[in-house]
């Protein structure tokens, strides 16, 4: 066997090298902001049925 052989770099296939990409550009997404979490949660329905004058 010969140094060179040993020393040769297997490229990754496509499909692992999309998703390490992906993985990659959605850690640098900044996060949502608050009024969308709070959406998302259903908090706003929560605080709509603890309000005393709703019912």
């Amino acid at each position: 066997m010969d140094k060179r052989d040993k020393q040769q770099v297997v490229q990754p296939g496509k499909e692992l090298v999309r998703k390490w990409l992906k993985a990659e550009l959605e850690q640098r997404r900044p996060p949502p902001d608050p009024e969308q979490i709070r959406r998302e949660l259903g908090w706003d329905m929560l605080r709509l049925c603890r309000e005393p004058g709703s019912r």
